[in-house]
């Protein structure tokens, strides 16, 4: 039986997460945890997140989740959620600037920072359906369409230091990457969890995936 770990740190819709792969699982246990040995021992690993950078960081550090994060997503196949995608980055303009976990070099930037405002702007935070577009055929993509739409709720959006990491886009004032992929480790700005049939196909494949792309 596989175990995936879905990262407990106080700060994001765990139940919603742990539901929705519950859905999608086939002789899988899902647990939610902040046990570091839990999330190690787990053939999966699920770091999701809603909310402010720095609280993630704080309380990653406070529970000493942060190096547990690091390992994990250089040896298990990993998928970082909304927040969770947010935090691998090296440096986030939230909060009025936060160093993150430095997983994946590069900055999360606010999306009025790109151009200065007009009164044509897109609202912000970017919420609601986009299509997201695939830039690379990855395992994850197996089985969703091109262009199919996935639920969006952020402010801040990544800028991967190296373009190649990039495996999905989503237009919203301009293009960002809405997903990544490097070796074992996967990570997406939507929620897949409130993005219907597309996004539990993704959380299928993400249980079904050994990390090799």
């Amino acid at each position: 039986m596989r175990h995936v770990a879905v990262i407990d740190y106080g700060m994001g819709n765990l139940r919603s997460v742990s539901k929705a792969l519950e859905t999608v699982a086939e002789n899988t246990a899902v647990h939610i945890t902040a046990d570091p040995e839990q999330i190690l021992n787990a053939s999966h690993i699920v770091f999701p997140g809603v909310g402010a950078i720095r609280d993630c960081i704080s309380e990653l550090d406070r529970l000493g989740l942060d190096d547990v994060i690091r390992e994990a997503a250089r040896t298990k196949p990993f998928l970082g959620i909304c927040l969770g995608m947010q935090a691998l980055l090296s440096h986030s303009e939230e909060n009025n600037g936060v160093t993150a976990l430095d997983i994946i070099p590069g900055q999360v930037r606010h999306f009025h920072t790109q151009r200065p405002r007009t009164e044509n702007d897109f609202k912000v935070p970017h919420m609601g359906w986009n299509e997201v577009y695939q830039s690379a055929s990855h395992p994850l993509w197996d089985a969703i369409d091109d262009a199919s739409r996935f639920y969006f709720v952020h402010s801040f959006f990544v800028d991967p230091a190296q373009a190649a990491v990039t495996a999905a886009t989503c237009q919203y004032q301009r293009e960002f990457t809405a997903a990544l992929s490097r070796d074992n480790l996967f990570a997406v700005q939507f929620h897949p969890e409130k993005s219907q049939s597309a996004g539990l196909q993704l959380l299928k494949n993400f249980l079904n995936w050994d990390g090799q792309s």
